[in-house]
């Protein structure tokens, strides 16, 4: 097979065309063949999916006082992703806008929310993957940055890296446009800082009282058949100042690839870091098991191996979605086929058609 030509079509574009020879005993039952190869038109011959947006608000212990935010955050989250899917949005820019809504309402431990490090300052966590290629972008221990799931995709996009931190990041931040805030610590987040300041337990322990905090999530299938996956996070409250959880690290936080599905995680990051559980959730899948069962085997594992817990979003390259958590309690939604559900305690399983 040889290019014979360039020509354009009747819009003007450039299309490539190859002549096949397929080469027979006869001069006679030679046949020429044209492929096209225009780029845009790759994608018109493949079935379209039924979409699927699933997000989290974190898996811990959610008091009572934040249920009703939690699953506000979570069903306006799940409903700005699928507005993107609709209008034949891609899933990576799905899932961005559905953690950017997250990470915009103050109730969530990211961005607008993010809790404080023992020294009272707050360092952000964030990685997006995009399932049909591998790329991803992360950022680690970033401060003043509203909505650091963009950052990450910038870091995709714009840097030959995966993932940047601390001082990098900001310069990296500064240098593309991304404006600085200092209005990410709302007044209930100092308050509740200087309380568990005093808290008579550790921050292992912490993790799983009213006074924990936790990551946000989405994954997303779009028309085209493609996964991606984003979380994002203020970490653990009263961490050592530099510590970096499981939300920034590619394999543990997130991950997503086509050939089998996409995963967000949430929970106590050191378990999670150990046991590298988005992946090892997908390894699952790739071993025949529905999103649901991999994942609830993946955290029962994670618990009998490190005494860890957490939660974690699932969609399937085939639209197979979970949501599943060993933490008395995760804020989560998705929507399928114009049906949202949502939930919060376990076994909760809220059901709203959207048309």
């Amino acid at each position: 097979m040889q290019p014979k030509n360039t020509i354009k079509d009747r819009h003007g574009s450039r299309l490539k065309i190859c002549l096949v020879i397929l080469r027979t005993d006869t001069a006679k039952d030679l046949q020429p063949v044209s492929i096209l190869l225009n780029p845009e038109n790759r994608a018109r011959g493949r079935p379209r999916m039924k979409t699927v947006i699933v997000v989290h608000g974190g898996a811990w212990a959610i008091p009572d006082l934040l249920a009703e935010a939690s699953m506000a955050g979570v069903k306006n989250a799940a409903w700005a992703g699928d507005a993107v899917l609709k209008n034949g949005g891609s899933a990576i820019d799905a899932v961005e806008k559905a953690v950017r809504s997250l990470e915009d309402d103050p109730t969530f431990d990211a961005g607008h929310g993010a809790v404080l490090n023992v020294d009272g300052e707050v360092e952000l966590d964030s990685i997006i993957m995009d399932g049909e290629t591998l790329a991803t972008g992360a950022v680690a221990s970033v401060r003043n940055i509203a909505n650091p799931v963009s950052l990450a995709r910038a870091v995709m996009e714009k840097t030959d890296h995966v993932i940047l931190t601390d001082r990098g990041a900001s310069m990296f931040a500064e240098r593309i446009g991304i404006p600085v805030a200092d209005d990410l610590v709302t007044d209930l987040e100092r308050k509740d800082w200087e309380q568990s300041s005093s808290y008579p337990v550790g921050v292992g322990k912490l993790f799983n009282t009213q006074w924990g905090h936790d990551t946000v999530g989405a994954v997303a299938l779009d028309s085209l058949g493609n996964v991606a996956c984003a979380t994002s996070t203020g970490g653990i409250r009263n961490k050592m100042v530099g510590r970096v959880g499981d939300s920034p690290i590619i394999g543990s936080g997130g991950y997503a690839d086509n050939r089998s599905g996409a995963v967000s995680c949430t929970g106590h990051g050191e378990s999670i870091l150990k046991v590298t559980l988005a992946r090892l959730i997908l390894f699952h899948m790739e071993q025949g098991k529905s999103a649901t069962a991999a994942a609830e085997a993946s955290l029962q594992y994670m618990g009998e191996r490190v005494k860890g817990c957490g939660g974690a979003i699932v969609v399937s390259s085939t639209g197979d979605w979970a949501a599943s958590f060993t933490t008395p309690r995760m804020a989560w939604a998705s929507i399928k086929e114009d049906v949202l559900h949502c939930g919060l305690n376990p076994k909760e399983d809220f059901t709203q058609t959207l048309k």
